[in-house]
């Protein structure tokens, strides 16, 4: 299950390296049209994927919630429109599943895929795209991402539908924090691991900082969901910690993490006084 909006080139990139894996194992393809466009349809269906259509954008957990209504199996397969799942990935995360019966939410590896180098860093900090490195075994985790995530339907049947009013940052981990808080729990397939692109288009210090700021915003909304937010004095300190290892490492990198710290404080300041 793929929701994507708007976003045909990346789209093309994993139905590619998906569809042939997909018809192998048996499982259909469903590509979530968030906005319904007609060149994202035209690109699901020339893969072979059943396309479900928003016509007005619901962000992705609605169009998660909208596969889920659609999809026959048992098994829902959640990946994101800018992946790339290398041969044997979908075969790898269902051996995995099949190890683990008492399980229902799974997730694996997520490693970052900077196509043109991406911007110079020190080494000091992680990629400025989401990743996911638990180690080179299966074991339980806390938490794994919807990038390269599965999900039994009975968990899905008992939790209930991801939260559409949640947007870019938490909407997966909250559906995951009921499953947990209901005594579920979530098991890492060390060997299913796929790749997350930016094109090199997009990988450039200008593109990821914008992102990053619009990242950082929602992340201050979900905290505040969650009622764990930060003080303000914490957010500017980190913002300026950003910027004082940018000078110091000369890290571009750097850049992009003090966007993601400035939209935070930028959500921090536009909040009512509590």
């Amino acid at each position: 299950m793929i929701p994507t909006r708007s976003r045909p080139d990346y789209l093309t990139v994993t139905l590619a390296s998906v569809a042939t894996q997909a018809k192998l194992a048996g499982a259909e393809v469903l590509v979530i049209n968030d906005g319904g466009d007609a060149v994202t349809a035209g690109i699901a269906q020339r893969y072979g994927a059943r396309v479900i259509a928003l016509p007005p954008p619901g962000g992705a957990n609605a169009a998660r919630n909208a596969g889920i209504d659609a999809a026959r199996g048992d098994l829902i397969v959640l990946i994101d429109d800018d992946v790339l799942a290398p041969s044997g990935w979908l075969q790898a995360m269902l051996a995995g599943v099949s190890r683990a019966p008492d399980r229902d939410v799974f997730g694996g590896p997520i490693r970052a895929r900077l196509e043109g180098g991406g911007p110079r860093s020190c080494g000091r900090e992680p990629a400025p795209i989401t990743t996911l490195d638990l180690g080179p075994a299966d074991r339980d985790v806390k938490l794994v991402w919807s990038a390269n995530m599965a999900i039994r339907r009975p968990a899905l049947e008992r939790v209930g539908r991801f939260d559409e009013t949640i947007r870019i940052r938490g909407d997966e981990e909250d559906w995951e924090q009921r499953y947990i808080a209901q005594g579920g729990r979530v098991r890492y397939v060390s060997d299913a691991g796929l790749d997350h692109r930016r094109a090199a288009a997009d990988a450039t210090v200008r593109r990821l900082a914008r992102a990053a700021y619009a990242q950082g915003r929602a992340a201050r909304r979900y905290d505040l969901h969650k009622g764990t937010v930060p003080p303000l004095a914490a957010e500017l300190r980190t913002l300026l910690g950003c910027a004082w290892h940018v000078l110091r490492r000369r890290c571009a990198n750097g850049i992009v993490l003090g966007a993601h710290a400035a939209g935070r404080l930028r959500e921090a300041l536009a909040e009512p006084p509590r």
